[in-house]
């Protein structure tokens, strides 16, 4: 790839950590009077909105096979999990510490690999995830302590995401990233929708729709615009700059999450968060190194026999 290329990909993937805590903000901000699946509901609705003319003025595709037509189904089910699990933590967490606990993904991930598909996975990197989830203890233990059991709803967080990327994963060959993020909100919603529909004057708090009044529609609104265009954002880096490249930048979300959370909530991580969070980052930087070294003693082993053939 090119240097230029390379700085894009970087900037863009920069651009997605900055915005993408913007859409924890609007979350954390409705749900003072929206209910959680509402807010879940926004989410799938205005990206389905606003991905609809980007992949019209793209001329791409529309048609699936049945296949995966039920991958998309999968995968938007796994991310309303997500997405509402996370809700559900912030509306009493601060926000850098429900990520913080969230980061576990990466690691969830990395087992999940190796136990679905067989990947390749070295003590190293197993003992790496073991310490990273004993990061998110540190940040759990007081948050369970202060919020009750909300506070392990990052982990499902994390785990549901987990099961979305390798979903994506699967679907990666066959859509355009643009046509799955549509897809995918087109099928959020047709399975939402009908869910608050059903729940409407249930007096069920979570499920129980309200009439958003005033800035609660520049909320809702946020919710989506932000969720797509931070992941648009992530799409584009992908493509100009190698993920290895990337990965470690990531991180730098929970920076904007933290400086973030504090001006607009005036939440600030305690001691003991900040270790955490320490750990989790320094867990997941190693990880990406040892990926790094993988695949670089792969690639010299393929090689050789390309050499001997000379």
């Amino acid at each position: 790839m090119k240097t230029d290329n390379i700085l894009t990909g970087v900037a863009l993937m920069l651009a997605f950590c900055l915005l993408a805590p913007l859409l924890d903000v609007s979350a954390k901000l409705a749900t003072a009077t929206i209910p959680v699946g509402q807010i879940t509901a926004a989410r799938f609705l205005v990206q389905g909105a606003l991905m609809l003319p980007v992949v019209l003025v793209m001329g791409l595709g529309w048609q699936v096979s049945p296949r995966v037509l039920g991958l998309i189904v999968l995968r938007a089910v796994f991310l309303i999990a997500s997405t509402y699990s996370f809700v559900a933590a912030v509306v009493v967490m601060p926000i850098a510490d429900a990520l913080a606990i969230a980061f576990v993904e990466p690691f969830v991930l990395l087992i999940l690999g190796y136990l679905i598909f067989g990947d390749q996975v070295g003590p190293r990197r197993i003992v790496a995830s073991l310490v990273g989830f004993g990061g998110a203890l540190l940040v759990i233990q007081p948050s369970l302590a202060a919020f009750g059991l909300v506070a392990l709803y990052p982990l499902g967080t994390a785990f549901f995401f987990a099961f979305y990327m390798l979903v994506t994963r699967q679907l990666a060959s066959d859509l355009h990233p643009v046509t799955m993020q549509l897809h995918t909100s087109l099928a959020g919603m047709a399975i939402v929708l009908p869910v608050l529909w059903l729940f409407d004057g249930s007096g069920i708090g979570p499920l129980d729709p309200v009439m958003p009044q005033g800035r609660e529609w520049l909320w809702l609104f946020g919710v989506g615009f932000w969720a797509a265009v931070s992941h648009i954002c992530m799409t584009y880096a992908l493509k100009f700059a190698p993920s290895a490249t990337l990965a470690p930048l990531h991180y730098l979300e929970i920076v904007a999450a933290v400086a973030l959370g504090y001006l607009v909530f005036g939440d600030f991580p305690n001691a003991l968060t900040w270790a955490g969070i320490a750990v989790i980052v320094a867990s997941g930087l190693y990880i990406i190194h040892r990926e790094r070294m993988t695949h670089r003693a792969t690639a010299a082993q393929a090689a050789i026999p390309v050499q001997a053939a000379r």
